[in-house]
Parts: structure tokens; sequence; C-alpha cells
């Protein structure tokens, strides 16, 4: 069975898949089935964001549909410089992968402690199947930014190089697929909520 993520970025579209593929669920992206999608994510909060992307494939391709949007806030930043919705785009422009490690270093020598801030991701998940819309919010907050990059750029996740799990102490980007299993398993809750309605 095939599930198409809502998604142009390829290294997320392979979040869930490890799982999935248990269930014997395959994860496409919309590159994979050579669809480019321009979704206007103007809504309020992550969960109404991953819905206007579902909505938009579904609509198009009527497979089965995950959307994901998320946001993210730093510890002890005004509300007036917090991402939240709009981690990569800043006064109105879009970063590239390296602006965006620029920027976000220097929130973490502006108001990190030490080198580093900690910080939590909250996630939006929306489901479509059969014209049936399904959602779930979750959250991670296991790990702080840094200001010294790792050596290695996820292109789509650049955020990866400069995040650090605090459980293992490694950089995103230098974590194995052991460690990476490890931290999936604290995602069970979200494959679990998946396989239930597309099963």
């Amino acid at each position: 069975m095939k599930i198409l993520f809502a998604t142009n970025n390829p290294s997320k579209a392979k979040r869930f898949s490890r799982e999935l593929n248990k269930y014997g669920i395959e994860v496409v992206s919309l590159k994979d089935i050579n669809i480019k999608l321009d979704i206007l994510e103007d809504g309020k909060d992550p969960i109404s964001n991953a819905l206007k992307k579902a909505r938009c494939a579904y609509d198009k391709t009527k497979m089965i549909t995950l959307g994901m949007d998320d946001s993210l806030y730093l510890e002890g930043v005004p509300n007036d410089v917090q991402p939240g919705l709009f981690v990569r785009r800043v006064a109105g422009k879009k970063l590239s992968d390296l602006e965006m490690l620029d920027y976000y270093i220097d929130l973490v020598n502006k108001y990190g402690t030490d080198g580093k801030i900690n910080a939590k991701w909250i996630y939006g998940l929306a489901l479509i199947k059969d014209d049936k819309e399904y959602t779930y919010t979750f959250e991670k907050g296991d790990f702080y930014l840094t200001n010294k990059k790792s050596n290695v750029i996820n292109p789509g996740y650049p955020m990866n190089t400069i995040s650090i799990n605090k459980t293992l102490n490694k950089y995103f980007t230098d974590m194995t697929k052991l460690d990476w299993e490890k931290v999936e398993q604290n995602e069970l809750d979200v494959i679990e909520f998946l396989t239930s309605h597309i099963k």
C-alpha cells in the first residue's frame, strides 16, 4: 500500500518510512510522483497548515495523503522573534539552508547560555483517506540548538546541523541508524495514529 506525504522535501518524506514499512505501507513524496504544489501555508497553527497541504495533494491525487507542519519554540527568546510557524521565513523572506544556520546561530549567541538554547518542536499531522480527515499533534523537546555546526548538512533539514539530542549528546547529523531507531521509539504513538487510520 502507498501513501502520499504532501511535501516537496524528500528528507521530510522519509520521516516515518522505516516504521510504516513494517506495516506494508510505502511512503512517497510529491516529487516521487512528479507533482509540484505551491501551497500557501497561512494557517494559525501546525494542524491548520498540515490540513491545507493534505487537502491540496489529496484533491489532486485521491491517494491516502499525509500532511505535516511544525512550529519551533526556543527557551528564553522573546515572543516577537520566536520562530513558531515561520522557521524558514524571517521578515517575509524564505531563507536558504545556509541562511537558516546563520540566523539560528545568531539567536543562540544572543539568547542562549554557554552556546546552547533549549528547543521544542510542535508538530501537526493531517491524514486524509476516503474523503475523511484525521488530525494529530505531538511535540519533541529532547534537544537543544548550539552555536557550533556539525560537519554535515542535511539538505532540506539544515537545523539538524546545529541540533543536539540531549540523551545521546550527538548532533542529529551524526546520529547512526541505530540512534534514530531509538529516537523513533518515542514516536510510536504517531505510527499508531497513522496505521490505525490507513489500514
